[in-house]
């Protein structure tokens, strides 16, 4: 599990690192990062509006929000049918879990946002 004092010193370790660059390529790094970068509050208002998984592409988590997608489905789909108590179990087991990634969304993007960083300094480093 993510805690905010590891993901902090993180960033920060990366930003240290991004701040010795030379200048050229500190100025494509910070131009590369600033595409890149990921919103918490975009993150979060997906997750809220939309507990089918959508934040998760917003990520570039493709299985995982697939998989979410149709789990959620259905669960949609089940309401209709001969079982819908199976329906209503699905629906609530994919948004209590949801429900936990929204509370975490600032950690979540915080940890995403250095990952970005660390590859592009790679990339930069590389280069």
């Amino acid at each position: 599990m993510l805690e905010q004092q590891q993901v902090d010193a993180e960033e920060e370790r990366l930003r240290v690192l991004a701040a010795a660059l030379p200048d050229q390529q500190r100025q494509q790094f910070y131009q590369q990062l600033k595409r890149e970068l990921r919103d918490p509050d975009t993150y979060a208002a997906l997750n809220w509006c939309f507990l089918a998984g959508l934040h998760h592409f917003y990520l570039g988590q493709w299985r995982r929000g697939l998989f979410n997608l149709l789990v959620f489905i259905a669960g949609l789909v089940l309401l209709f049918s001969p079982w819908p108590w199976l329906g209503v179990v699905l629906i609530v087991l994919i948004s209590v879990v949801e429900l936990w990634a929204l509370f975490r969304s600032q950690i979540i993007i915080q940890h995403r946002n250095n990952q970005i960083m660390r590859r592009l300094l790679e990339e930069t480093q590389q280069h």
